[in-house]
């Protein structure tokens, strides 16, 4: 803000409402960047939870009949466990009368607890492959699978062929998996299976290299050689005879606790762990089959020094298939690879057992059945923790909104089936030859302009009034104005021969003190309200007044129209103005609640002004805290739709801005300070329990969240399915331009302004949206403003040069 220079050229201070502009300046850039925040906190939970269903950056492709050529025989041909050592492509076998159960595509809130259960009560170990997004929306499954003493391994996080991928999101695969364990049971894993695998025989030419890469960093693959094919749901006697491998050979065996329906898992694997005890079967986990190839090896190793004095590897001999040459010795490993690990680390990081190694050495001793796991230290713990909250947050957040927007959504088809209907019932009772509010009102009335910084405007005010059908008398009261406002009313007063004209000077002081200012000086008992930059229809005033013939009528709402409705801005305005003053005020009218009478056009009986204190400077909204009081005293207020006054809507988006806000937050702190109409009995608890709970649902929580419905339908349009999304926005459309016809339909408007309602709703809705949020914004901390003069052209002239 800067300080004004007085025409000697000293600085003067600044006024009182140039220091409150000053003041709400600052305040609001921080209120309207927290809006944007919020829409952007939303629009990333809404990715973060559309990724972990893989609804975001899901890749569906599976690989199937790629060549192998470039896989080692020995590989293809060999165990299950595959590993690179040193460098060096090795695998693994499961000794006889061993089974490896695995589980994969898990945890599943629903069968994964069934599983573990199974497995405490037989006392089986299992090692579970698990889906990273999974495990960073159910921790607590995966942190009592590891207590329990089961072991796991990496599924990738969002279960895509690696195959087709790139390095990167390979590396993004594996890391955020490795952040999830991290968070969700406080380790890090050296095992993975990749998502469509099966045999070591079905590695192909391309996925030969993402082992290869991955086996550098430390990971140990993991294939199977006896599949269940649960997945197929054949029978529970099938799963267990498909599980069961040949004679007394060892086996990585598969099974599925997620993926689909598993109710056949959870009743075959019961008769299967029983059938494979009574055969002599042992169960173990993956680490576990490797320790004891391990000992083996070193048996091996042992028997070979005592007979030929010299030490040689028996790993053939022990089950393990290298695809080089050299020895593998049997040594101690401490694992310190760096690789796809978060924070640097590879999965061979800190603390553990090596998978190859003997006894291993580390910070942390483990279970050698659980020998890939890492204890999660650092970073790596703490942004995996992270993980789960950020995840925890979006699983939270995600059904709330939904069901916010389904009830939104519920609430705007009911408000506009109910906006229809009243409409009409409105319309043809107050359109009705035979409809009167009783005795014609005749006698004068006053009107009264508050005016502050109007020069564009008033004289055309004035022009309007001069041609008044019905007595009246003006009085405006300059509030402070700094550029000849009174003056130029003056002026245009004497021009038009107006001898009923007074112009009042006050010093500044806001424009609820201006009206009671020209309250205070009415000389008729009714008085109509109307802003400076307004301009009536020479009927207005007579349409306006006529309701008072009803003695319990003590105000009445007029009909605003945009004048300047030639330009974008402007035509967004005036279709909002149509549908809200056609058909809400009908509907409020005939519901007894109307909770705003417009400050461009209304009328009020004197003594009822006086009687709810006048207009009030409680609130940023005094019309709509002056309307809301003359409910909770007893009056009634009612519309008029054929008094019409024409109002110059702000020209920029800016303007708009300032405008809205300040009608939104004060809005909220009319219906804050009449709050106790909801206890209330008589006229003033039928407003608090009928009206407020109205202009709340349907002026403040629907258009908060209405915008919702436009974020889940971009979100919808580019990851769900595009042409569905489509369809239901424009149905919605469809509905709101039938509701917006009608409405233009009862005020005879011509219907090409409503070719911008798309538009409309693309970019004036998300606009609205921040400005009520930012008002909210602006309740909560307690920020107040003052009046805010709008920049006026004057170009709303006579009613009679308005373009339809």
């Amino acid at each position: 803000m800067t300080t004004p220079t007085s025409a000697r050229g000293r600085r003067r201070a600044p006024t009182r409402i140039e220091r409150a502009a000053g003041r709400a300046a600052a305040l609001q850039k921080p209120r309207v960047i927290l809006a944007l925040l919020l829409l952007l906190a939303l629009t990333c939970v809404m990715l973060l939870d559309g990724y972990l269903r893989a609804e975001v950056g899901g890749d569906q492709r599976v690989r199937t009949g790629a060549g192998s050529s470039k896989v080692p025989d020995k590989v293809l041909d060999g165990g299950p466990i595959l590993t690179f050592r040193g460098g060096r492509a090795t695998t693994v076998s499961v000794p006889s009368k061993t089974i490896a159960l695995t589980f994969d595509d898990g945890p599943n809130p629903t069968y994964t607890p069934q599983v573990l259960k199974i497995l405490e009560q037989y006392d089986v170990p299992a090692t579970f492959f698990l889906v990273g997004s999974m495990v960073s929306r159910y921790p607590g499954i995966v942190k009592t699978m590891v207590q329990q003493g089961n072991e796991v391994g990496i599924h990738t996080f969002t279960h895509v062929d690696l195959s087709y991928q790139s390095d990167a999101r390979v590396n993004r695969e594996m890391q955020q998996t490795q952040l999830a364990l991290a968070g969700a049971a406080g380790i890090t894993t050296t095992l993975f299976r990749a998502p469509y695998s099966s045999e070591t025989d079905a590695i192909d030419n391309y996925s030969w290299p993402v082992y290869q890469k991955l086996g550098k960093e430390g990971y140990t693959s993991v294939f199977v050689d006896t599949d269940s094919d649960d997945w197929k749901k054949p029978g529970v006697s099938k799963i267990v005879k498909w599980a069961t491998p040949s004679g007394t050979k060892g086996a990585a065996v598969l099974f599925h606790d997620a993926g689909g329906e598993r109710s056949q898992t959870i009743k075959a694997l019961p008769q299967y762990i029983k059938k494979m005890k009574a055969k002599g079967y042992t169960f173990t986990t993956v680490s576990g089959v490797i320790e004891k190839r391990n000992a083996a090896s070193r048996q091996t190793a042992a028997a070979s020094t005592t007979s030929n004095g010299q030490t040689t590897t028996g790993l053939t001999e022990a089950g393990v298939t290298g695809t080089g040459t050299g020895s593998t010795g049997t040594g101690t490993g401490t694992g310190t690879g760096t690789g796809s690990q978060p924070g640097g680390t590879g999965p061979n990081g800190e603390g553990g057992t090596a998978p190859e190694g003997g006894t291993g050495t580390g910070t942390t001793t483990v279970s050698r059945l659980q020998a890939a796991h890492r204890t999660a230290t650092g970073m790596t713990l703490y942004e995996g923790k992270a993980l789960i909250v950020a995840v925890a947050i979006a699983e939270w957040a995600l059904p709330v909104l939904s069901g916010l927007l389904f009830v939104v959504g519920v609430a705007v088809m009911g408000r506009f089936g109910m906006m229809l209907l009243i409409a009409r019932r409105h319309y043809r009772q107050r359109n009705k030859r035979r409809f009167s509010w009783g005795a014609t009102v005749t006698r004068p009335v006053s009107v009264i302009v508050p005016a502050y910084n109007e020069k564009e405007c008033i004289a055309n005010t004035l022009e309007s009034l001069a041609q008044s059908t019905h007595p009246i008398e003006v009085i405006v009261v300059d509030d402070g104005s700094t550029d000849g406002t009174s003056e130029i009313a003056r002026a245009a007063a004497d021009k038009l021969g107006m001898h009923n004209v007074r112009v009042i000077r006050q010093e500044n002081a806001g424009k609820p003190a201006a009206l009671n200012n020209g309250v205070r000086n009415a000389s008729y008992d009714i008085v109509v309200m109307m802003d400076g930059d307004t301009v009536f229809e020479p009927e207005t005033v007579r349409h306006l007044v006529q309701p008072f013939a009803d003695p319990e009528v003590g105000a009445v709402a007029g009909n605003a129209k945009v004048g300047n409705r030639n330009t974008i801005i402007g035509a967004w305005q005036h279709i909002e103005y149509v549908m809200g003053f056609n058909l809400d005020r009908r509907m409020y009218d005939l519901l007894r609640c109307m909770p705003t009478i417009p400050g461009a056009i209304g009328a009020f009986r004197r003594e009822a002004v006086l009687e709810v204190g006048g207009m009030s400077e409680d609130t940023l909204a005094e019309d709509t805290d002056i309307t809301i009081a003359m409910h909770r005293a007893g009056w009634r207020v009612v519309y008029q739709e054929h008094a019409k006054a024409w109002t110059e809507a702000p020209g920029s988006l800016k303007q708009l801005w300032s405008q809205r806000y300040r009608w939104s937050y004060g809005t909220m702190q009319a219906l804050w300070k009449h709050r106790k109409s909801l206890t209330d009995k008589g006229p003033s608890g039928r407003f608090g329990r009928v009206g407020m709970p109205l202009v709340v649902l349907f002026q403040i929580v629907t258009p908060v969240f209405a915008p919702l419905i436009d974020v889940f339908t971009v979100y919808s349009m580019i990851f769900v399915d595009f042409e569905a999304a489509l369809l239901a926005w424009l149905a919605v459309l469809g509905i709101q331009l039938a509701c917006a016809a009608y409405a233009f339909r009862l005020d005879k408007e011509r219907y090409r302004y409503l070719a911008m309602m798309p538009l409309q709703q693309l970019a004036y809705r998300q606009m609205m949206y921040l400005v009520l949020i930012h008002s909210c914004i602006t309740a909560l901390t307690g920020g107040r403003l003052r009046w805010q003069k709008l920049k006026r052209t004057g170009e709303v002239g006579t009613p009679a040069g308005v373009s339809g």
